[in-house]
């Protein structure tokens, strides 16, 4: 009987606005969730009715459908904390709950993503939130560069884990000079006066040692003029707190050096005599001393870095890469993903990079506690892209993402449930009086 279907529709109404209640109830009292992603309930109708149209009907109701627009963004909040970290575009952090970090080697640990996270070192360094949230990343090379990883697996992920203890030191690898030579040193018939001077550099434990560079005139006879020629000899020394004590270890190489008379006196040529060869194309030699090769660039010919005019000697240029030993003193992710740690000695250095997570469908994801979300057959697999590459966006520290509710937009549709289910209700009322009326014609 149609008035029967009438009541169950009205309840159908009631239970549908109720749903829309809870949902609403949700995004009100997470408008202030860092990462929450708004609950919308949808309505779609039923249709119980006689599909042939034979003059009769059936109230169907309605029936509803409760999900998360996880693929809707949030604005981002700055913050203070350098590993406040979201997402500027698509894609999420991998991350695991903190239970879950002793059974990492049984390789069942579930991956979970989340759009942000405030993250903090706890007391064995592991990057977490305040909920228990561990960030997954892989760990680069001591060189800084990161290993080749498996894009579809979690297998190369590893806990993100900061050492604040950590000493490093930086080995010096390449060192640039610029010195101008004495041209009337080489005047035939004076006097031999060398020219030396000592360049810092950091070995393989960050120890401060010294490549000293000497520079000997060659000088002809008298009446010759100038020879424009000089023999450089680089010997490693120790750097000791008594410098009278420092030994010759050892004559790394040795070259001829000569220049030209044109202006600003360049450098014309080099001939090796012992030790690296070099390289007139880009002006290096290789010296090998005790903590192993280093680049030495001394101009090209023609070029930059060693001159001869007639001033006296002088280094005008020297620079150099490594640094002594120093400590963890600040941490930060850039936007390409890298958390890069910096030292008290000024020396950068990566230490891992956080992909981010994309699915084919982000709105498929299966939503857990703490803004988190669990691959489900509807998302489709994930994939671990690098930051801003592919359909992802880049990662920003310093901040975090606002909730997805629109508190204003969320009071309207209160409002507008409320007065459906008092509609609902008066159905169910109206109803009953219609039944009543059709238990009093036996009276």
């Amino acid at each position: 009987m149609s008035i029967s279907s009438a009541l169950s529709a009205g309840v159908s109404g009631l239970n549908a606005n109720a749903a829309r209640l809870a949902g609403i109830s949700d995004n009100i009292a997470n408008s202030s969730t860092f990462g929450y992603r708004r609950v919308v309930t949808d309505f779609e109708s039923i249709v119980l009715g006689d599909p042939r149209g034979g003059g009769r009907y059936t109230a169907g109701g309605v029936a509803t459908f409760s999900h998360r627009v996880v693929d809707q963004r949030g604005n981002l909040v700055g913050t203070d904390n350098p590993l406040d970290i979201a997402i500027s575009g698509n894609g999420m952090l991998p991350v695991i709950n903190s239970s879950k970090l002793n059974s990492l080697g049984n390789g069942n640990v579930p991956l979970l993503m989340t759009r942000t996270g405030g993250f903090r070192a706890d007391e064995e360094g592991v990057l977490k939130t305040t909920s228990g949230l561990v960030l997954m990343g892989w760990a680069a090379n001591r060189d800084g560069t990161i290993p080749q990883q498996s894009r579809d697996s979690t297998a190369g992920l590893v806990p993100v884990v900061l050492n604040k203890n950590e000493v490093y030191a930086e080995p010096t690898t390449r060192i640039g000079v610029g010195f101008n030579l004495p041209a009337e040193a080489t005047v035939g018939g004076g006097t031999v006066t060398p020219s030396s001077t000592n360049v810092e550099y950091f070995d393989n434990l960050g120890a401060s040692r010294a490549l000293t560079m000497s520079f000997t005139p060659t000088v002809g006879a008298a009446g010759s003029g100038r020879s424009n020629s000089w023999t450089m000899e680089i010997r490693d020394y120790a750097i000791t707190d008594d410098p009278a004590t420092a030994a010759d270890e050892s004559l790394v190489g040795s070259y001829t050096l000569d220049f030209d008379d044109a202006a600003g006196g360049p450098l014309a040529s080099v001939t090796t005599l012992s030790g690296g060869a070099y390289d007139p194309a880009t002006g290096d030699l290789v010296v090998n001393v005790a903590s192993g090769p280093i680049t030495v660039n001394i101009g090209r010919p023609g070029g930059t870095g060693l001159t001869q005019i007639s001033a006296d000697f002088s280094p005008t240029n020297v620079t150099k890469d490594g640094a002594a030993a120093g400590t963890l003193a600040a941490v930060e992710v850039d936007e390409n993903g890298y958390l890069q740690a910096t030292y008290s000695n000024g020396t950068t250095r990566t230490l891992f990079q956080i992909p981010l997570v994309d699915v084919p469908n982000p709105n498929g994801l299966l939503a857990l506690d703490n803004q988190t979300y669990q691959i489900s057959p509807d998302s489709g697999a994930f994939y671990l892209w690098n930051a801003g590459d592919g359909p992802t966006g880049a990662i920003t520290g310093y901040a975090r993402e606002g909730s997805t509710t629109d508190v204003a937009a969320e009071l309207t549709d209160l409002i507008q449930t409320q007065r459906a289910y008092s509609s609902n209700a008066k159905i169910i009322q109206t109803v009953d009086e219609m039944l009543q009326e059709t238990t009093n014609i036996k009276r």
